[in-house]
C-alpha cells in the first residue's frame, strides 16, 4: 500500500456526518472547537465562513472547507450576521447524529452538509495534524470532489436502508481526494515539513512507497538508493529536505507505528511483533521502541491495550 493508504488504515481516521443544515435568510451558527477535524460542503445556496485570523469567506454550492485541526469558526448568511451557539440550536431542535438542522427565516434556501474527522489518539502517526488550518476547494466540475459530493447529497435526499454507513464511507472517500487535490494546488506546504508533502515530491513519494510495502526489510541508503537508481546523497538529501527526517529515521518511526498498533489491538507476543518490523534481536527492538514511544512494548500494551 501507499503511505497515504497506510496511515489513514492505521490511525483509522473516519468521518461522521453531524448534520445536515437548512438555512432560510438571517442566520449565523457558531461553531465550538470540534474534535478532530470539521468539515463543511455547500449543496444549495451560498454560505459565509468565518475563521478567527482569516477574512471570511463565501461558500458557494459545490465549494468544500476543511479545518482539519476543529478550530472554532463561524457559518452565516452575512459576513456580519449574529451567531448563535450551534450546540444551543441542536439541543433546542433535539439534533440527531447526521439529522436536519433548520435555521433562519422563510423558505430555506441554502444546503450544507455538516462532518467531522477524527483519528485514533493513541496513534502517533499524524496526518490531520500535517494539514494546514484550513483547507478550501472551490466548486469544480472535473474535480472527484464534485462527484463523491453529488453522491453525498443524492443520499442525503433521498435516503435508503444504509444511509448512514453510505454517508460515513463517502466522506472517507472525499477526504482521500481533498488531500491529494490540497497536494495538487502550489500552496501545499505547510510549516514543517512532513512525509505528506513529501509526496508531491516523485523521487521521495517513490522511496516513502517502497518502505511501506517492506517495512521489515533490512533496508541501507545505499540499497534504497539503488532501487531508486539515485545517488546515496542526492536521495538522502532530497529525502530530509521533503519529509524533514532521513529515510532510514523515518523508517524506524513507521515500523514502531506498525508496532504500537499490534501491542494496542493483539495479544501477540513481543517477539513475533518485533520480527514483523524488521528486528531479529527482541532487545534492539525494545531499546528503539523505548526511544520513539517513550516506553518499552510491555509498559506500552498495559497502558493502551
Amino acid at each position: 500500500m501507499d503511505p497515504l493508504t497506510d496511515v489513514l488504515a492505521l490511525a483509522q481516521v473516519r468521518g461522521t456526518v453531524a448534520a445536515t443544515l437548512h438555512a432560510g435568510e438571517g442566520w449565523g451558527l457558531d461553531i465550538a472547537n470540534v474534535p478532530g477535524a470539521a468539515f463543511h460542503a455547500v449543496t444549495a445556496g451560498t454560505a459565509w465562513l468565518d475563521v478567527d485570523g482569516a477574512s471570511p469567506r463565501r461558500l458557494m454550492p459545490g465549494d468544500l472547507v476543511l479545518l482539519p485541526a476543529g478550530t472554532r469558526h463561524r457559518l452565516s448568511s452575512d459576513p456580519g450576521a449574529s451567531c448563535e451557539p450551534f450546540d444551543h440550536v441542536a439541543a433546542r431542535q433535539a439534533l440527531a447524529t447526521g439529522g436536519r438542522l433548520t435555521v433562519g427565516d422563510g423558505a430555506p434556501a441554502t444546503r450544507v452538509l455538516c462532518a467531522s474527522y477524527r483519528q485514533d489518539a493513541a496513534v502517533n502517526a499524524p496526518l490531520l495534524g500535517l494539514l494546514p488550518p484550513l483547507i478550501h476547494l472551490p466548486a469544480d466540475p472535473d474535480r472527484p470532489t464534485d462527484h463523491v459530493l453529488r453522491l453525498l447529497g443524492h443520499e442525503i435526499a433521498s435516503p435508503r436502508t444504509g444511509a448512514a454507513t453510505v454517508l460515513d464511507r463517502l466522506l472517507d472517500v472525499l477526504l482521500v481526494h481533498i488531500i491529494r487535490a490540497w497536494l495538487d494546488t502550489e500552496d501545499a506546504e505547510p510549516a514543517r515539513a512532513s512525509w505528506l508533502t513529501a509526496l508531491r515530491d516523485p523521487l521521495v513519494a517513490e522511496a516513502l512507497a517502497a518502505l511501506h510495502a517492506d517495512p521489515a526489510r533490512a533496508w541501507t541508503l545505499d540499497g534504497l538508493a539503488t532501487r531508486l537508481a539515485v545517488s546515496r546523497a542526492t536521495l538522502a538529501r532530497r529525502f530530509a529536505a521533503r519529509a524533514g527526517q532521513p529515510p532510514l529515521a523515518y523508517l524506524t518511526r513507521w515500523r514502531m507505528e506498525l508496532a504500537a498498533h499490534r501491542l494496542r489491538t493483539t495479544a501477540d507476543p513481543i517477539g513475533p511483533i518485533a520480527r514483523s518490523v524488521g528486528y531479529t534481536s527482541e532487545y534492539a527492538f525494545n531499546r528503539a521502541f523505548h526511544r520513539v514511544c517513550g516506553v518499552t512494548p510491555g509498559r506500552y500494551r498495559t497502558a493502551n491495550g
